[in-house]
């Protein structure tokens, strides 16, 4: 299995048997490099000695592959760096009307925008007075959505808002990676019908940050 087949089978709701194992699979492009721990389950997607990584992975040790040793040794192979070790959250496609209070744009130089154009292709972005929406393709060609409110419009339900408005216009499968410190945009995504699926570290190359 691929990973793209992995992330498949999850949006269909048939995530990996929880049976305490590590499945090692290529990368799916040279850009996405990581590990996704899945309930009971990881995926380590990396384009490295098969012996080498699971020599660093104690067996019977579900949170070994998002420790801080194992992506410090991937670190150190690859001369990468782990970006964040995020939430993973998925959202269905949401019918209903879309958003006409959002417009979109082109050539917008906010840095949430220019954080998604690094990590995803076909990036488009949306724009109101409560902040913004970016929607691409990111990890394994998966759809991803971020979204970034204004200062002064934030604890008013607008993450929430625009957090929705993503799964009406995606209608695809839709994927968010989230901070877990950011509490207020975890709210903001399960209020929106974003369902957590596991945990994810990406290993970002230097040019990529």
């Amino acid at each position: 299995m691929t990973l793209e087949d992995f992330l498949i089978r999850a949006a269909e709701g048939r995530p990996p048997a929880a049976d305490g194992t590590v499945t090692i699979v290529a990368q799916p492009s040279p850009r996405d490099m990581g590990v996704i721990a899945f309930t009971g389950h990881s995926v380590v997607f990396a384009d490295l000695d098969t012996r080498w990584l699971r020599d660093r992975l104690p067996e019977g040790d579900l949170s070994a592959p998002l420790n801080p040793p194992f992506l410090r040794a991937l670190e150190l192979e690859t001369g990468r760096s782990v970006d964040n070790v995020d939430v993973l959250a998925l959202g269905l496609p949401e019918r209903g009307p879309l958003p006409s209070w959002l417009t979109e744009v082109t050539g917008h130089d906010h840095p949430r925008v220019a954080r998604a154009m690094r990590h995803r292709s076909a990036v488009r972005v949306w724009v109101c007075e409560e902040g913004l929406l970016t929607i691409g393709r990111g990890v394994a060609g998966r759809w991803e959505a971020a979204v970034e409110v204004a200062p002064e419009h934030r604890g008013r339900g607008a993450g929430r808002r625009l957090a929705l408005a993503a799964r009406r216009l995606c209608d695809a499968p839709l994927w968010a990676q989230i901070a877990p410190g950011n509490a207020a945009s975890l709210r903001a995504f399960l209020a929106a019908g974003f369902a957590p699926m596991g945990a994810e570290a990406l290993l970002v190359a230097a040019e990529s940050r």
